[in-house]
């Protein structure tokens, strides 16, 4: 259990219990967006008496406390990321790996033509910009494959 999770689940009101650290832990350790399925079988062999329900409350609580951001990239699930800082996400379409895209300058663009689009009166609080095709692992196996 990292002190510095534990100090961070802190500073927003959560109660750190010995759970909640397992699951930021794991998310911020494992970049990879995982589902609440996903982290449900990393921990649960650490973490026999972990159900998915924890998981999934201990991930809505987190969500709502701007700890981690939801990831909607797929229609019938929802993914986490413990990277709340300005981002966009790719999803490769074969593989179904999600990457984050961090360029800053792209992001402070692309940002500002959102908002540039949006009604008068409008006021935009956050953006989340997802990306779907080929990773470039994907596209080079597909490459060989021609």
């Amino acid at each position: 259990m990292s002190d510095n999770y534990f100090s961070k689940i802190a500073e927003t009101g959560i109660r750190p219990s010995v759970q909640r650290v397992a699951v930021y832990t794991y998310l911020r350790e494992h970049p990879v967006h995982p589902t609440v399925d996903m982290v449900y079988s990393a921990l649960s062999p650490v973490y026999p008496t972990l159900s998915r329900t924890t998981i999934y409350n201990t991930l809505k609580l987190f969500a709502d406390s701007g700890l981690v951001q939801v990831i909607r990239i797929e229609d019938d699930r929802l993914r986490y990321d413990a990277d709340t800082s300005p981002h966009l996400h790719f999803k490769c379409r074969k593989c179904g790996n999600v990457f984050d895209i961090t360029d800053e300058e792209t992001l402070r663009k692309i940002n500002a033509d959102c908002i540039a689009l949006l009604p008068a009166g409008f006021s935009a609080e956050r953006i989340q910009t997802n990306i779907w095709g080929l990773c470039s692992t994907c596209v080079q196996k597909q490459k060989s494959a021609s």
